[in-house]
């Protein structure tokens, strides 16, 4: 394991515009959509996408572990692992509307050091690598500096969930108090925070495969990252992301608290 952040990212990158194209093929097309134990859809474009994707990654780095979405661990004691979600955001994917995203993280240990958000019918990615800061396309990306709630956009991952969570008075301090309140959600709500375009990000259900990749965006473009308890980490099944000037106000508003970084 000798590659550094930034020579795991590029290849990363690599895979993720694979991965991409291969959902491409299928978007805005008449896919059957079936339906997993979770409730949650899939569809043929999200298996044959994280497919390549494993095979790529198995071909380059035989004795790295994966963990994707659907087809689940490989390798699962190996040092450094690939977190997959070859579609997030495919509820969005299969109405034929273009904020999906294929998600890559490399994950050392229990730190994800490399995370990839790549949006293929947008052909748009923001990414990141440990102390190699976030890219946004070709240009460096950073958090906004807005520091008024008032002047902020809060965008949100289905904000009826926040409130069956049992977050919905504290939500709606938040929302209330905000500019703009929009649910342009799941991994281009991170995305719009980690270039600077909005200021929060709420999503009140996460998991290992939908997190993983937004830490490390967000957190070298400057911004802060927790689950809804404030601490910082991609293990947990919630997340909020923001900039760093509204960091602690917004967590205070949610009843997070002061951000943990266990």
């Amino acid at each position: 394991m000798s590659e550094t952040p930034r020579q795991l990212l590029d290849f990363a990158l690599d895979v993720a515009h694979r991965a991409g194209q291969e959902t491409l093929r299928h978007f805005q097309t008449r896919l059957s959509v079936e339906t997993k134990a979770d409730a949650s859809p899939v569809t043929v474009a999200d298996y044959a996408a994280e497919t390549g994707a494993r095979e790529l990654i198995k071909a380059r780095f035989p004795n790295d572990g994966i963990i994707g979405e659907e087809f689940g661990q490989r390798n699962p004691q190996a040092a450094r692992r690939w977190i997959l979600d070859p579609i997030d955001g495919t509820l969005s994917f299969v109405r034929g509307v273009p904020l999906y995203g294929v998600l890559i993280a490399v994950e050392e240990g229990n730190e994800a050091v490399v995370g990839v958000l790549h949006f293929p019918a947008l052909n748009e990615t923001v990414c990141a690598a440990r102390g190699e800061g976030c890219w946004w396309n070709d240009a460096p990306a950073r958090v906004s500096e807005v520091a008024v709630i008032e002047q902020a956009l809060v965008v949100c991952t289905e904000a009826e969930e926040i409130e069956r969570r049992g977050h919905a008075e504290k939500w709606n301090a938040l929302r209330h108090r905000a500019r703009m309140v929009r649910t342009w959600g799941d991994c281009y709500g991170h995305a719009l925070v980690a270039t600077g375009r909005a200021e929060v990000m709420v999503d009140p259900i996460l998991a290992r495969w939908d997190a993983a990749a937004l830490k490390p965006v967000v957190e070298e473009a400057g911004g802060v990252y927790t689950d809804f308890s404030g601490v910082a980490t991609e293990l947990s099944d919630s997340g909020i992301s923001t900039n760093r000037a509204l960091a602690a106000e917004v967590r205070d508003l949610l009843g997070a608290g002061a951000v943990d970084r266990r």
